[in-house]
């Protein structure tokens, strides 16, 4: 078969008839790649093609910043005692989730967190070995940081630059995790990694990893995720093929909360799934503004609730939604939506073909043609992860910012998707350094302890500006539905 070149100059030796050897004082590859980095060394922080280059770097270095940050501040004891305490009454046999309780309160997490933090009660010695567990959580950090940097690289929505301040520059996250162990950043870390299914599409598979982080895992905090996981799940598979997606979710909920089930389930329910859970004044990070009165106020709960839901759902219909494409179209499945038929593949395959074929002299000529057939399918899986993504990035943030009080260790649940939500919004004019200030003030508001009318309003404000940003990002582009030929494929990857 005839090799086509891309390449003008290789091309122009093949057609010689020569065959292009490598000359004896010609730089190997390696010193080339380290030459042209040399030359592009004020782009590397810009360019995203030099994403995997900084990430590398920068997550070596958090493993000596972990190191240094475990020896050298010390640890603050404030809910590792109560988890202990919590597990520790399963494991002398109570299942009764009435009965459970720590330093800081009765247990209303879900049957998940006990048997994670069952095993952490084992490795660190019944939870003596404080330093031991701050390393573990040092693992779970840079686990987390794996995840994150991977969706980044794969959506190349972000400079390399903003990845120091996802990591390095974050004295709130590093607290969270290794000098706070608390039980968000486990959370979190499992939720990135069913991200990344989705992304390569292991539907199935992320769907029992993600359920089992929503209900049945660490933290509900995960729900915020939801009604963005919904609308995907609906979006690439129709209402009839997302039931078993919600029927492994709710087996495994029932799976791993049996044994407290079959005790007590309605002290279970109660405790591990109160949605109407009282949180403290003197803890909150966003409304500290407000008089206790009105944060304590059933009523403003539910006008924050109203307006989280109406937000999802404008969001759903006028950004989500692709232009021109019903709601009710994804109930149906994909191959049967009233969109466009894409081109037929074998007609790309025969002009292909017939390009690769034709006279030598010819090709030059039709080389744009083949990159325009190209382009397209080579680009549509990296819009479809970007998709995605942003989807559920959205959907946590919006509940984020309509929340009813945010604590401290609240920060991790959205803290690495920011910058991929300001990087995505519509406003051409929000500059690098106008948003670089955005997270930096977010960073200040979540650092000041007690929080102040100030940083509460601050926060306040950065949440509106990136959502303002996000609602004027353009609708997603329409696009063909999937053929009959695509369903194998994606089966097996669920």
């Amino acid at each position: 078969g005839l090799s086509l070149s891309l390449c003008p100059r290789r091309f122009a030796v093949e057609m010689a008839g020569g065959v292009r050897r490598k000359s004896p004082g010609s730089p190997a590859p390696l010193w080339g790649k380290l030459h042209t980095l040399w030359q592009d060394k004020h782009l590397v922080l810009f360019k995203t093609e030099y994403t995997l280059l900084v990430v590398s770097v920068l997550w070596f270095l958090e493993i000596g910043i972990n190191a240094w940050v475990i020896q050298k501040v010390a640890y603050t004891e404030i809910d590792w005692k109560a988890y202990m305490d919590e597990v520790e009454g399963v494991i002398n046999g109570t299942y009764d989730y009435t009965q459970l309780k720590g330093d800081t309160g009765p247990l209303v997490y879900p049957a998940g967190f006990v048997y994670i933090f069952t095993a952490l009660y084992y490795i660190t010695s019944h939870g003596v070995n404080i330093r031991l567990g701050q390393y573990v959580f040092a693992f779970f950090y840079l686990v987390t940081l794996l995840l994150v940097f991977r969706i980044y690289y794969r959506t190349k929505k972000v400079p390399p630059y903003v990845f120091f301040f996802v990591c390095c520059a974050s004295y709130r996250i590093h607290s969270i995790f290794v000098l706070r162990l608390f039980n968000d950043p486990v959370a979190m870390m499992l939720l990135f990694a069913a991200v990344n299914l989705f992304m390569d599409g292991y539907w199935f598979v992320g769907c029992g990893l993600y359920r089992q982080v929503l209900a049945v895992s660490v933290k509900m905090n995960v729900l915020l995720f939801a009604p963005g996981l919904l609308f995907l799940l609906l979006s690439e598979f129709g209402l009839i093929r997302t039931i078993p997606k919600l029927s492994l979710c709710a087996g495994i909920q029932l799976l791993l909360g049996l044994p407290f089930l079959l005790e007590n389930p309605i002290g279970y329910l109660s405790r591990a799934f109160d949605l109407g859970r009282q949180f403290m004044f003197k803890w909150t990070v966003n409304w500290r503004f407000l008089p206790e009165w009105l944060f304590l106020n059933r009523y403003f709960h539910l006008l924050l609730l109203a307006a989280h839901l109406l937000t999802l759902l404008v969001f759903a219909l006028r950004r989500w939604k692709r232009p021109g494409e019903s709601i009710f179209e994804l109930l149906k499945e994909p191959s049967k939506r009233k969109i466009p038929a894409p081109k037929n593949t074998v007609d790309h395959i025969l002009l292909l073909h017939f390009l690769l074929h034709s006279h030598l002299w010819n090709i030059l000529r039709q080389i744009k043609i083949v990159c325009n057939i190209i382009t397209p399918s080579l680009t549509a899986n990296l819009s479809r992860q970007s998709q995605i993504v942003l989807v559920l990035f959205t959907s946590n943030f919006i509940g984020m910012c309509f929340s009813r009080s945010l604590h401290y260790q609240f920060y991790v649940w959205y803290f690495h998707t920011l910058p991929y939500l300001l990087w995505s919004g519509g406003v051409k004019k929000l500059a690098h350094l106008l948003r670089v200030l955005i997270l930096g003030l977010i960073e200040l508001s979540w650092n000041t302890y007690p929080s102040t009318n100030s940083s509460s309003a601050a926060l306040h404000v950065c949440h509106f500006i990136i959502l303002l940003c996000l609602w004027l990002a353009p609708p997603l582009p329409s696009a063909p539905a999937k053929t009959q030929e695509d369903t194998p494929v994606k089966d097996k990857r669920q």
